[in-house]
Order: structure tokens, then C-alpha cells, then sequence
């Protein structure tokens, strides 16, 4: 498995774990047999900071769209050097960042965290196209 597959993988698990931590937060607020129920237009809210951490994994799965694709092509090209690594490496981090960030309710800070995973997808689509 080459470095940027396992940084896909690792950002996979990462983004298919984060509803836990919301669900976690409703059970807290609606109780069991709530959640376990369809939700309607009577449901508590969940609280603010799940809320927010709903939007990150949304947002998570949107941007993995776009991270999953690149580094496949890249594996399936042979392409692997020390900036596509890199940038799987701040693809992972700064969408972990973004998760907590956005969770936590800090807006300027998950607004880099989102530029820094977006600058990692700029630099492997260049990637494939051989210009850096």
C-alpha cells in the first residue's frame, strides 16, 4: 500500500466514525428510543456543538468525493513523491482540524482548516497532471 493510499484510508475511517460522537449527543438529548426513531419535526434539537459537528461530517463526506478520487488516479498512474504525500498528510489533518473546529464553534480557524484540505486537493490534482 503506497503512503497516499493509507492517508486515504486513515481519512475513510476518519470520516465514517464522526457521526458516533454526534449520536452520542442525541441519545443524551432525546434518549434511546428517540434516536432510534425517525426523527420528525418534533424532535428535540441536538445540541449546538453536535449541530456544527453534523455540518463538519457533511462537509467531510462532500470533500472526500474529491480526496478519494485523486489519490486513486495517482496510485493507478504510479505518481507518489514527497509533496503528493505531504498533501494527504494535511488533506487528513486539516480535515481532522476542521471537524473539532467547526464543532468547537471557532470560524475563522475552520475556515483555514477547510483552505488548508482544499490547498492538499489543489496540489494532487496537479499532481496528476504532472505539473508539480
Amino acid at each position: 500500500m503506497t503512503h497516499e493510499l493509507f492517508w486515504l484510508v486513515l481519512t475513510i475511517i476518519q470520516t465514517g466514525v464522526l457521526w458516533v460522537v454526534y449520536m452520542i449527543d442525541r441519545i443524551m438529548v432525546r434518549g434511546l428510543e428517540a434516536t432510534l426513531d425517525n426523527p420528525g419535526p418534533n424532535a428535540l434539537p441536538q445540541s449546538p456543538w453536535a449541530q456544527r459537528l453534523i455540518a463538519a461530517h457533511t462537509n467531510a463526506v462532500e470533500n472526500l468525493v474529491l480526496f478519494a478520487p485523486l489519490v486513486i488516479i495517482l496510485h493507478l498512474l504510479g505518481i507518489s513523491s514527497g509533496l503528493t504525500i505531504t498533501a494527504c498528510v494535511l488533506y487528513f489533518s486539516a480535515r481532522l482540524a476542521h471537524a473539532f473546529i467547526y464543532a468547537w464553534g471557532v470560524p475563522l480557524f475552520r475556515t483555514l482548516s477547510f483552505l488548508a484540505s482544499w490547498t492538499a486537493l489543489v496540489i494532487l490534482v496537479l499532481a496528476v497532471f504532472r505539473i508539480v
